[in-house]
């Protein structure tokens, strides 16, 4: 039995504490924001996000950011992205040394173009900073379905360690070494799962999707591999597993906002109607830049962010896609 801190009471912070819970573990569940402790504290449930999925009664609910940082095993980071770094920030004065922390949430700063461990790294020196992602919707978890994810980590005990805390007969955890090839997977997908709920508000088909997919995760194989990402870990669970879950399910905020600009709304229309945090938004644009930096052709990267952020119509970004320059599929392989 191990002592866990989550910091970030959304969906995803709160289908893992629960996930934990019933692995026996002793879980406390940290929220800034007062009306979410209130609900979580009066009700047992997220109401507005995991209806219906009672907590287990021995989670404990606080705004106490000091007490859920002290006497821990593990602190697992689930705040949205845009607020990881000033959560890491405010907890690092209540941090032991070497703390073993273990990031869940999903992004790229766009004013670093750093991943969310390097934020928390920055943040925290003294930490020992690991990473869980792979295909897993809050929803599917927080009731018991079948999921199975990776935790990057720089050594193999705390890798291990993670695994045995996180994992049960329904929830599948491996391990590996390549944590920047899992962050810019999990990260990068938001952006592709944008363009893929685009392409089914215009009312494309399953041609699309697929071709989509299979050619968002070259874009984020070849970005990943230019950045010391290993090429393995995109044929993976947190590469073309996350992108394809991301891409297809209605659970997925990105997908969803994606399909509402897709019917004509404004960024801004379809994030305020999604009511949670669109990590791809926040991610387009260091993606793009990422892409600039190293060099690497990233057209559906490009095309999301001029559709985002220069008012491009969705038609013609579509357009743009499928009359670039004819090449060939991998310019690698030759003819004899």
């Amino acid at each position: 039995m191990s002592n866990v801190s989550f910091l970030g009471a959304g969906s995803w912070g709160t289908a893992l504490a629960i996930l934990l819970a019933k692995n026996g573990h002793n879980v406390t569940l940290w929220s800034a924001v007062e009306a979410e402790i209130k609900m979580l504290s009066e009700y047992r449930e997220h109401k507005d996000r995991l209806p219906g999925v009672k907590l287990p009664d021995k989670i404990v609910v606080t705004n106490d950011l000091e007490k859920s940082c002290k006497g821990f095993d593990l602190i697992v980071f689930s705040v949205a992205s845009p607020y990881v770094r000033n959560t890491a920030r405010k907890a690092a004065v209540f941090m032991p040394e070497g703390q073993r922390i273990v990031n869940v949430a999903k992004g790229i700063e766009e004013s670093t173009l750093k991943t969310l461990r390097d934020i928390i790294c920055d943040e925290i020196p003294s930490a020992d900073v690991s990473v869980l992602s792979g295909p897993s919707h809050a929803e599917e978890v927080s009731v018991d379905m079948p999921t199975t994810v990776v935790v990057g980590a720089e050594n193999e005990a705390s890798a291990a360690f993670i695994q045995e805390i996180f994992m049960n007969g329904n929830f599948r955890v491996y391990t590996s070494p390549d944590i920047i090839g899992i962050e810019l997977g999990g990260s990068i997908k938001n952006v592709i799962a944008l363009a893929a709920g685009v392409c089914d508000g215009l009312g494309f088909g399953d041609n699309t999707k697929a071709a989509l997919i299979t050619r968002g995760i070259a874009e984020i194989e070849r970005l990943g591999v230019a950045m010391g990402g290993s090429k393995e870990t995109f044929g993976g669970l947190s590469g073309i597993g996350d992108l394809i879950v991301t891409c297809t399910s209605h659970h997925s905020r990105n997908h969803n906002a994606g399909y509402l600009i897709g019917k004509g709304k404004t960024m801004k229309e379809a994030m305020d109607e999604v009511n949670q945090v669109v990590e791809g938004v926040y991610s387009a644009k260091a993606a793009y830049c990422l892409a600039k930096k190293y060099n690497v052709s990233m057209p559906i990267v490009e095309q999301v962010n001029k559709v985002l952020f220069e008012n491009v119509p969705a038609t013609e970004a579509i357009k743009n896609l499928l009359t670039r320059d004819r090449c060939n599929e991998y310019p690698g392989l030759g003819w004899s």
